[in-house]
């Protein structure tokens, strides 16, 4: 099948390779020169585990292409995918100037049928508005003279994407489901084809109207993060009440109508996800007059929760930061991406610096998009020891690998004193107390010296 993807940024990237890795001729269009000729060249424009060997194979069999002609792009397709993003405007509603655009630009060129799928995470209501637009832009299109074959030359459909960051590529290769949201049988038919090598296993593509689709996408991750933001204000009320968060967790994992995961505690959730959907979803609701008011909460919440570590810093070091060097390891907001968007790691930062201290910092994969947004505020370290240097403390910020079985020795002879100040709840208490660590966590004990 012949597929267009619009928009190269995190999904519509992995979206284009992973269509092409079953056969799909896909061509990916950017207005991005640089970015689009990079790619042609073989280069990755985003860290994404095991993208880059499906990347460059079918790169190699000339099933994925790059332009920056969005007629070139959608000449043959069958499908256009629109991958474009949907930044929160100042009073948190996505911004669909990028989506709008593109579809009024595909109805004055569009010569033969087309399915229209948007794959951003839209506001419901996005499929009609994408469907005026084109109709509105093709008055000016020759091909298509009357309403009726305006109409009849394409349909909108829903498809949000559920990509975990880390996990993109087996996400999309496996998915543990399809959701398509469409009133055309015709597009049904159409989309089903195209999913088929994906649900081999017999995970459902789940067919609904484009509004509920639209809703299901912000409805999941609000649910996730909310599940997040419960369990981290568990761990602060354990702080305050002696319990261990780590056993409850345990506890509460056990049933299987909560599940285990997402119930780990730490300094919030970040990435171009959860944060913008979990605004976007509450200001959907606020302008038809409802006031989802657990969703407020939740937002709320995880402000304070990404800079709840530092009153922890503060206290121990006599309320006086000044002057204080911090060792930081982990600046993306998970493991396994380079994705720094709403990290907490860049709030504790800033506290930080505007407390008077100094920061030294390691990520695997963030450390360039940082140097990038910070330039010379902090300084960045070659390894995770490196960053260690004459730092009065440790501060963790994301629970990646290679921090949690570091070479403690090393730790102990780089830092200034043996003070780690744990975000994500990498290490254990039994283990820091036996190595004689002052260890702070998030809804544990205090582990002294």
């Amino acid at each position: 099948m012949n597929i267009a993807v619009v928009g190269t940024g995190y999904v519509g990237l992995v979206t284009g390779t992973c269509l092409a890795e079953t056969g799909n001729n896909v061509i990916c269009v950017d207005i991005n020169e640089d970015k689009v000729s990079k790619m042609k060249a073989g280069v990755v424009p985003i860290y994404e585990p095991h993208l880059d060997v499906l990347f460059h194979r079918n790169i190699k069999a000339g099933r994925l292409l790059f332009t920056t002609s969005l007629s070139e792009a959608i000449e043959k397709a069958k499908i256009i995918f629109l991958a474009l993003p949907t930044p929160p405007g100042e009073d948190g509603s996505a911004d669909l100037s990028y989506i709008l655009g593109v579809a009024s630009d595909l109805g004055k060129i569009m010569k033969d049928y087309k399915v229209i799928v948007d794959k951003s995470t839209v506001p419901v209501g996005t499929a009609d508005k994408v469907k005026q637009a084109i109709l509105e832009s093709m008055k000016q299109n020759p091909n298509y003279t009357t309403d009726a074959e305006r109409n009849a030359s394409f349909d909108v459909v829903s498809n949000p994407e559920f990509l975990r960051e880390g996990f993109a590529v087996d996400d999309f290769l496996k998915p543990d489901r399809v959701v398509i949201g469409s009133s055309s049988e015709r597009a049904r038919k159409v989309m089903e084809e195209l999913y088929k090598p994906y649900v081999r296993q017999g995970n459902p593509i789940i067919f609904m109207d484009e509004k509920s689709a639209e809703l299901t996408k912000y409805a999941a991750n609000a649910f996730l993060a909310t599940k997040i933001t419960f369990m981290n204000e568990i761990a602060n009320l354990c702080e305050r009440l002696g319990a261990d968060v780590d056993m409850v967790r345990i506890g509460i994992g056990s049933d299987d109508r909560i599940g285990k995961r997402f119930l780990f505690p730490g300094i919030g959730y970040g990435g171009s996800c959860f944060p913008k959907d979990v605004q976007a979803l509450s200001k959907s609701a606020n302008e038809v007059s409802y006031n989802f008011s657990l969703l407020n909460a939740v937002m709320q919440v995880n402000e304070t929760q990404k800079t709840i570590i530092i009153p922890k810093v503060k206290r121990y070091f006599n309320q006086d930061l000044k002057g204080k060097h911090f060792a930081l390891w982990g600046l993306a907001f998970k493991p396994d991406t380079d994705d720094i968007r709403e990290a907490p790691a860049l709030y504790l930062i800033d506290e930080l610096l505007s407390a008077g201290a100094s920061v030294t910092a390691f990520d695997p994969e963030g450390m360039n998009n940082v140097k990038q947004l910070l330039g010379d505020k902090i300084s960045f370290a070659e390894n995770q020891y490196d960053a260690l240097s004459n730092a009065d403390a440790l501060i963790i910020a994301t629970e990646w690998s290679v921090f949690r079985t570091p070479d403690f020795e090393m730790v102990t002879k780089r830092l200034k004193n043996k003070v780690i100040f744990d975000g994500r709840n990498v290490y254990g208490n039994e283990q820091m107390k036996q190595l004689g660590y002052h260890y702070e966590s998030i809804g544990r004990d205090i582990v002294t010296q």
